[in-house]
């Protein structure tokens, strides 16, 4: 079943998942010793997240990695970066505005 990436993400245990192999490969025990859950509750969320393909496995010698797809986060990225268009345009609006309000003081 092919999921929605924002589905993934929606979920604060994914998201910390995302976050600790975005700085290195990780095995699912390892991953699992930094919640308070069960292995195979880890092991659901790891299964979501390669369906959205955000995260792939790795294979080296007897353990499985996971790695983050940059290519997909790139995904989200893309979709946000339309929001920080508006915001850096209100930012300016109200630097504007609060630069108008001080000089008006004077």
């Amino acid at each position: 079943m092919r999921r929605d990436i924002f589905q993934a993400i929606a979920d604060p245990t994914r998201r910390a998942i995302i976050v600790l192999i975005a700085i290195q490969g990780m095995t699912p025990n390892a991953l699992a010793e930094h919640f308070d859950t069960s292995r195979q509750a880890i092991s659901k969320h790891l299964r979501i997240l390669t369906e959205c393909e955000l995260i792939k496995s790795e294979h080296k010698g007897r353990e499985i990695y996971y790695l983050l797809e940059i290519d997909k986060m790139k995904e989200i990225d893309k979709w946000l970066e339309q929001f920080r268009k508006i915001w850096e345009t209100r930012f300016t609006q109200l630097d504007d505005l609060l630069l108008t309000m001080k000089n008006i003081k004077k």
